[in-house]
């Protein structure tokens, strides 16, 4: 972690402007989108690609989602079935990202597939993400933007205390909405849960094996992880834990005294954040029900927990 913090700007013409004269230059911005804040470069760009995974100290088998404007747009760069069609015209834009064979001749660089046949996309929702997206006309590779398997950032001043000086502009528009990465599939299968449920798709789908092939960004068993010790379904705090609750086990903060998974969700690497930076020396998270965006809640605190 850098000891100073990269330029922030509130969102706004002249934070967009600036953030896509960046990303035209070659350089990796953070923008927010409605699921965290991305790190986001020029997809067509082999060294610009290359200056995320520097600043994240990510694996290069791990590969991107490219962020796009429109439907349009994703299928100048892949090659869309009827499935992945409906999906697109049912969730985007939105927080759900399709895995889809790589039109031949689309300019995305290989770097982003982590030389695979196959790209990630996704149309965001959020209204600085599109805006630098139009601005800058350009495909946008966009982890999210942190240091690699640690807590995702729903803040702008996650981004800065987790990547520092790596990183020269953070676009800031505030606390994302979802505060969980995108639902994705590969055809009729769930790579990643997210915050779209499997139970609004149009169609049951079956779920990757756990020992298969990376194919799609959140599949890597250590993700999303705090730097201290982290156990999960605690109902009460043990010898200096700091307890997240849920509903009625209170703990130090709650992610929903109502019980609400998607109040739960939005949350989530909020809590972990402040109990990462706080006084107690290991972190506890109460029991989280996995209906609908809970299953999504529970697979990014089961690989946070796992060491």
């Amino acid at each position: 972690m850098a000891d100073s913090k990269p330029r922030i700007l509130r969102y706004g013409m002249a934070a967009v402007a600036e953030a896509a004269a960046r990303i035209t230059a070659g350089e990796p911005v953070a923008v927010p989108t409605e699921t965290v804040y991305g790190l986001a470069a020029d997809a067509t760009n082999a060294q610009a690609v290359a200056r995320i995974y520097a600043a994240k100290g990510r694996p290069s088998f791990n590969p991107l989602i490219v962020h796009v404007a429109d439907l349009a747009a994703a299928e100048a760069l892949a090659v869309f079935d009827a499935d992945a069609r409906l999906l697109a015209e049912r969730f985007w834009p939105g927080p759900l990202t399709l895995v889809l064979p790589l039109r031949v001749g689309a300019p995305i660089a290989s770097l982003v597939t982590a030389g695979l046949t196959t790209v990630a996309l996704r149309v965001p929702r959020h209204r600085a993400m599109q805006a630098v997206l139009a601005a800058s006309g350009r495909p946008l590779a966009a982890p999210s933007a942190n240091a690699s398997n640690g807590i995702s950032p729903t803040r702008a001043e996650h981004v800065a205390a987790s990547l520092g000086t790596r990183i020269g502009l953070i676009l800031d528009d505030g606390a994302t909405d979802a505060g969980l990465e995108s639902t994705i599939l590969a055809g009729r299968t769930l790579l990643r849960p997210g915050p779209i449920g499997i139970g609004a798709l149009p169609w049951p789908v079956k779920r990757r094996e756990e020992h298969a092939t990376v194919t799609a960004p959140g599949q890597l068993t250590t993700h999303y992880a705090p730097t201290k010790p982290l156990r999960l379904n605690a109902l009460a705090a043990e010898d200096d834990e700091w307890l997240i609750g849920f509903g009625a086990i209170r703990g130090n903060e709650s992610l929903s005294t109502r019980g609400d998974v998607v109040e739960a969700a939005a949350g989530l690497f909020d809590a972990l954040h402040r109990a990462d930076a706080g006084p107690a020396s290991r972190i506890a998270v109460a029991p989280i029900p996995s209906d609908g965006v809970g299953e999504a809640i529970n697979d990014r605190l089961t690989r946070a927990a796992h060491r």
